[in-house]
């Protein structure tokens, strides 16, 4: 079986990697190409995929390309994983956000509605390549913002695209953790839009355990999402937001700490990454070795700023550990390659699940998956402060999709406009006019 992974030059592909070289079964995945258009990107990671192949026999053979064509020809699965404009282009977002005084974080607010502007129609073309050469491979996405991205390739692929995010997985598994149950064994229910949802009940053999979290202040303050939003907050709300939704419900104190920092997540991560592949052009450097150290920081250093702003100081230890992407786009392959069934969290199409959305809207819920694909299962009606946020990010995600589709500027505008962290029609002209200076990939929005 094939795996494509486009982006393949990107950073975390080792994770992905890793996780194939533990799956032995009938089935598995043999060959798996890289696809990036940056060379050296690609022979940095291959050097380090080679080293985590040493002394496997049956480990997957890898080919590295620049071609996108070659790279879809027979794949079986797509994992898309691309950055458009890179981390430049992410550190230029929040920069030019955060001096208008709103938000510029990747998939949250000005920033993620920049990126999505420029990633669109890339992805909108990969769709259409994958549907001419590889019309029966199922398309796994991690590009953000992962739930608009999905759904703009849905409209070309229909339910052959799904979805995947960690931080819904990761959210699970450290209130499972807290509340002393096997994670493996837990239902999450948890519903909203990529990066923007709540976990609302944790059942064990029948049971929603949530409840007893929020009845113990020391269980709820003890992991990360307690720490970050507060065990009152919490308590108001009844459920655990995604970590994203801080952006949300303490925006003016993430702002504040992201203008007070010295560097943006985007600008440090371009530094980081920056001395990754330098170091890595050299032939003397470990590549493993080097590689897990980078990880290691980065994944101490994530969502640093919102930490800081909350006034809750370093990760624990215990926090560290995602909700494994890699596993997750494994355990997705697994179920629609050889029909085993599972249960996770992942970016679909609607259907009826959300009765406030339309059918066609990508949302993040609990789906069935099995050789025929995701379908999401049935959840309880969102609350209407829910309902709000929403709602009004799908219609954003919405106009972006138009913008897209048409280079229409005006309905750019209105997606900034219509966001619920920016807060004047005469700001999204601005952002739209210091994005478009920024970035070249934006000239196709019409004057």
């Amino acid at each position: 079986m094939k795996l494509t992974i486009l982006g393949g030059g990107g950073f975390r592909v080792p994770l992905v990697y890793g996780a194939l070289l533990g799956d032995h079964a009938e089935g598995r995945v043999t060959h798996v190409t890289l696809f990036d258009l940056d060379w050296d990107r690609l022979s940095a990671v291959a050097r380090v995929l080679a080293e985590q192949a040493a002394g496997m026999p049956d480990a997957p053979v890898v080919h590295a390309t620049t071609d996108l064509d070659e790279a879809l020809r027979g794949a079986d699965f797509v994992f898309s994983a691309i950055r458009v404009g890179g981390l430049a282009g992410r550190a230029a977002d929040e920069r030019i956000a955060l001096a208008e005084g709103v938000l510029g974080q990747e998939t949250v607010g000005a920033g993620g509605i920049a990126y999505g502007l420029r990633t669109l129609p890339v992805v909108t073309h990969i769709a259409r390549r994958i549907a001419e050469l590889a019309p029966d491979a199922w398309v796994i996405n991690f590009t953000n913002p992962a739930g608009m991205v999905t759904e703009a390739m849905a409209r070309i692929l229909g339910d052959r695209v799904i979805g995947i995010c960690d931080s819904p997985v990761g959210l699970g598994r450290r209130v499972a953790r807290v509340l002393g149950a096997d994670p493996d064994r837990a239902w999450i229910d948890y519903v909203g839009l990529n990066h923007l949802g709540w976990l609302r009940g944790l059942t064990v053999d029948g049971v929603d355990i949530l409840p007893r979290l929020f009845e113990d202040e020391t269980l709820l303050g003890s992991f990360e999402e307690g720490k970050l939003f507060g065990t009152e907050w919490l308590r108001s709300l009844g459920a655990v937001p995604n970590e994203y939704l801080h952006y949300y419900y303490f925006n003016r104190e993430a702002v504040h700490a992201y203008r007070s920092a010295e560097r943006t997540r985007g600008a440090y991560l371009l530094d980081q990454q920056a001395g990754f592949y330098e170091e890595m052009a050299k032939p003397d450097t470990p590549p493993l070795a080097t590689w897990h150290r980078v990880l290691a920081d980065r994944e101490a250093t994530y969502m640093a700023h919102n930490r800081e702003a909350a006034g809750v100081g370093e990760r624990d230890e215990e926090d560290l550990e995602s909700g494994g992407y890699e596993k997750v786009a494994l355990a997705l392959m697994r179920a629609v390659a050889r029909n085993e069934r599972a249960t996770l969290i992942l970016n679909v199409r609607n259907r009826h699940t959300l009765s406030v959305l339309d059918a066609d809207a990508v949302i993040e819920v609990p789906c069935l998956v099995d050789a025929a694909g995701a379908h999401p299962v049935s959840v309880d009606p969102l609350p209407y402060h829910a309902v709000g946020l929403v709602t009004a990010v799908k219609a954003v995600e919405r106009e972006v999709l138009t913008a897209a589709e048409g280079g229409s500027r005006a309905a750019a505008v209105k997606a900034f406009a219509l966001h619920p962290l920016v807060d004047s029609v005469s700001v999204a002209r601005r952002l739209l006019d210091g994005y478009s200076a920024e970035h070249a990939g934006l000239a196709y929005l019409r004057r």
